[in-house]
C-alpha cells in the first residue's frame, strides 16, 4: 500500500504541475522529493511521510491562490483521504504542507516533527544555488517584475502579509529570502549542502553588480 500510495501521489502531482512556467513545476517537486529522501535517510526520519510531504508540498501554493495559506493543506488532505491513507499519515503530511513555506525574514519557522524539517530543507535547497537562480528569474519574469532597480531597496519582511504583498525586483528576492536560507536550514545534512549553493549565489550577485556598474 505504501509504495502504491507514493507512486499514485507522484503521478497525481505530475499531472497537476507538469509544464508550470514559474519554477514551481513538476520537476521542482521531483527534485525536492529526491532530496527529501536523501535528508530523511540521513536523519532517520519516517521516509513514507517525508516522501508524501515532499510530493504534496506545493500542490496548491498560496502564491498562486491569492495568498490563501490554507488551500495547500486542504487539497493534500482531500487527495490522501481519497487514497484511504491513515488518519495519522494524513495529519502528519498536512502539517508538513502547512509549515513548509518561507513567510518572511522576520517570521520564525515552526515545526513539530522531524519530517517537516526535512521537507522544508529539501524545498529550500531547491531555492538556492544554480537552480535557485534560474527559478527566481523564471518566477520574476512570469510575474512581470523588473530584473533590478537600484532605486528600490530590499526589505526584510516582518510578517507574512508584508511578504505576500511584495512585488519588488527579482534581485531583491536574493536579499529578502534566498541569501538567508543557508542559516535557516533545520538539519546539519542540508546545511552542509547549502553552504556551497549559497556561495554560488553570492558570487553571482557580486558579478551581477560589477557588470551593472560597468566594471567588467
Amino acid at each position: 500500500m505504501t509504495n502504491d500510495l507514493i507512486q499514485a501521489t507522484a503521478e497525481h502531482v505530475q499531472s497537476l504541475m507538469q509544464g508550470e512556467p514559474t519554477g514551481h513545476d513538476w520537476w521542482h517537486v521531483y527534485r525536492v522529493w529526491q532530496m527529501a529522501i536523501r535528508i530523511g535517510n540521513a536523519t532517520s526520519a519516517d521516509i513514507t511521510v517525508v516522501q508524501l510531504g515532499a510530493l504534496l508540498h506545493d500542490i496548491a501554493d498560496w502564491k498562486f491562490h491569492e495568498g490563501d495559506i490554507t488551500i495547500g493543506p486542504r487539497q493534500a488532505r482531500q487527495w490522501l483521504e481519497s487514497c484511504q491513507a491513515s488518519r495519522e499519515v494524513i495529519d502528519h503530511v498536512c502539517n508538513i504542507v502547512t509549515c513548509v513555506s518561507f513567510q518572511g525574514a522576520g517570521v520564525p519557522d515552526t515545526h513539530i516533527t522531524l519530517e517537516s524539517k526535512v521537507v522544508q530543507d529539501a524545498d529550500r535547497l531547491d531555492a538556492i544555488g544554480a537552480i535557485g537562480i534560474a527559478r527566481t528569474f523564471a518566477f520574476g519574469g512570469a510575474r512581470g517584475r523588473e530584473i533590478y532597480n537600484p532605486d528600490i531597496s530590499p526589505r526584510l519582511h516582518g510578517s507574512l502579509r508584508s511578504y505576500q504583498a511584495n512585488s519588488s525586483p527579482t534581485i531583491n528576492h536574493f536579499h529578502e529570502k534566498l541569501l538567508l536560507l543557508k542559516d535557516r536550514m533545520n538539519t546539519t545534512y542540508a546545511h552542509e549542502i547549502a553552504v556551497q549553493r549559497h556561495q554560488y549565489m553570492t558570487d553571482f550577485i557580486e558579478q551581477f553588480h560589477r557588470e551593472w556598474r560597468g566594471e567588467l
